[in-house]
């Protein structure tokens, strides 16, 4: 058992439920359903996630074959505890949230080492971005719209929704900075960083001088 499954485990037992197919299927697939905006279509992450299905035995090999001089290919087909470990994993990742890695939150928890004036200029670069990520994004689901049922749209739907998200608060940080209304100063919060810490060393220390005073 895998247990978290990943998302490259999902992707291969998902494409496996359908039918038994090799590495090669499995990534035109991916790109395709453009399962690229949630996959980085590696080829090594593929191999990688398939031998640990394969060694949780969650999926198995079904044949092995050569065609010409092309590389040999393995076709896999999903196990019974594939398909259940599937649904369990799903239920979990879509019922409970996660605090997942996000490098723009961790950059912005040390935008301080930044002055107000270049954090508003980055952040209205990074805006412009997002707004074209966004149109491009709204017209690639126009167009799918029109080929396919909206279920196969959902994660798109879902990334477009949060990148809108994003951009508003974006601005509207922006605005605070530019008006002067958020505002920081690196010099005076050490400077405050360091009292805490002096605070908070006189204070254990007077516990551990009461401590051996009333032994």
């Amino acid at each position: 058992m895998l247990n978290p499954l990943g998302l490259w485990e999902i992707a291969i037992l998902a494409l496996l439920c359908e039918a038994p197919m090799h590495p090669y299927q499995m990534q035109q697939l991916l790109r395709e359903r453009h399962k690229d905006e949630i996959l980085v279509l590696k080829r090594g992450s593929l191999y990688h996630a398939i031998n640990r299905l394969v060694r949780a035995k969650l999926i198995a090999v079904v044949s092995s074959s050569r065609h010409g001089r092309r590389p040999e290919r393995t076709t896999y087909r999903i196990c019974t505890a594939g398909r259940q470990q599937l649904v369990h994993s799903l239920r979990q990742m879509i019922g409970v949230p996660r605090r997942e890695p996000n490098d723009f939150l961790a950059s912005m928890s040390f935008v301080i080492y930044l002055t107000p004036s270049v954090a508003a200029t980055k952040l209205t670069e990074r805006a412009l971005h997002l707004e074209q990520e966004i149109r491009a994004s709204e017209a690639a689901l126009k167009r799918a719209a029109v080929r396919v049922l909206r279920i196969h749209l959902i994660e798109s739907e879902y990334l477009l929704a949060m990148r809108n998200a994003e951009l508003k608060w974006v601005r509207g940080v922006i605005a605070e900075l530019r008006s002067g209304q958020l505002t920081w100063d690196l010099q005076k919060i050490f400077v405050q960083l360091r009292a805490s810490r002096k605070a908070a060393s006189l204070h254990k220390e007077a516990l551990r001088t009461k401590r051996r005073t009333e032994i």
